[in-house]
């Protein structure tokens, strides 16, 4: 018997029109279309004819299984997720368990992950702009990750300045990790901070609420929910939620270079540049623990900029 092929789809939000058109055609493909009871109904005109597999939420492991079991015979399955199953889906644990099989890529069954836009970028893309600098994702659900090991990732995110997008932040019986995350986050955000609570993107329950990040855990928020924390430099006007590129830090609002930057140049205190700050405040005596300080970083990060020789340009 033939080996056969599992695709891994993911198919967007939901709506119909943010399916890509290789995610419909390997839903079309599939002998065998297998996901959780919720994804099944979103894509249910495109599954007549096929032999349907429902799970449950906890049976992630199952639909892996299941998947691979119908693959050793020649069928070609499609196992689907909304948004990207690569992102909090169910790539990674079908990897595992074909692997732990003996399963080896270019070997028997053949395997293709279907990309499908994600919640933070469907919820971003309704609200304005704020992923438009540096962002992270965590997830607040602990169910199969340790709550300390959250609160590090938020504690360094919420340092970096990061924009946070929040998956899993909340269900009927986890309602105290989304006021943790606040609580996290307001060591080192303003109260104001904006903040978008997007549920169900795309899809007939949608709802959005702007909000700040001294109110966010008083907002409506469930397991539908994605949530997008600003960064410093985010501004919410006319309902839009932006954050800007950075190009104020070298033009003027008329389009001319600041003086001291140049146009297709790294910033003044780009890598180079804020080195020979760093050496130029030491020069004027100030402490390299001062300096730390001062650029909100550890006191190695200084003391390896004095190990090393200055660039000469």
């Amino acid at each position: 018997m033939s080996n056969g092929k599992i695709y891994l789809v993911g198919f967007g939000p939901g709506a119909q029109e943010h399916m890509s058109y290789r995610a419909r055609a390997a839903i079309a493909e599939a002998d065998v279309v297998i996901g959780y009871s919720t994804y099944i109904k979103l894509v249910q005109e495109l599954l007549d004819g096929k032999e349907v597999i429902r799970k449950g939420m906890t049976e992630e492991l199952d639909r892996c299984t299941e998947a691979h079991e119908h693959a050793r015979q020649g069928k070609i399955v499609a196992l689907i997720s909304s948004g990207d199953i690569g992102v909090y889906g169910m790539a990674g644990p079908t990897y595992e368990v074909l692997l732990a099989s003996g399963w080896r890529p270019g070997e028997g069954i053949e395997v293709e992950v279907v990309p499908g836009a994600t919640a933070l970028s469907a919820c971003a893309a309704l609200v304005g702009a704020p992923l438009t600098h540096d962002f992270c994702s965590i997830s607040l659900s602990d169910l199969l990750t340790p709550w300390p090991a959250i609160a590090r990732r938020l504690e360094a995110a919420a340092r970096a300045d990061f924009v946070v997008a929040l998956y899993n932040p909340k269900s009927g019986r986890r309602t105290g990790q989304i006021v943790e995350a606040q609580r996290i986050l307001l060591r080192h955000r303003t109260p104001d901070t904006p903040v978008a609570v997007v549920k169900s993107a795309y899809r007939k329950k949608q709802s959005i609420q702007m909000t700040r990040l001294a109110q966010m855990a008083d907002c409506e928020i469930g397991m539908l929910t994605t949530v997008l924390i600003g960064n410093s430099s985010t501004f919410m006007q006319d309902g839009l939620m932006i954050t800007p590129r950075g190009y104020a830090n070298k033009y003027q609002p008329s389009g001319e270079v600041k003086d001291g930057e140049q146009a297709g140049r790294s910033l003044s205190h780009g890598l180079d540049g804020w080195k020979m700050d760093v050496r130029e405040r030491l020069a004027r005596g100030e402490s390299p623990e001062a300096i730390a300080r001062h650029f909100d970083l550890p006191l190695t990060e200084i003391e390896s900029v004095m190990k090393e020789e200055p660039a000469h340009v």
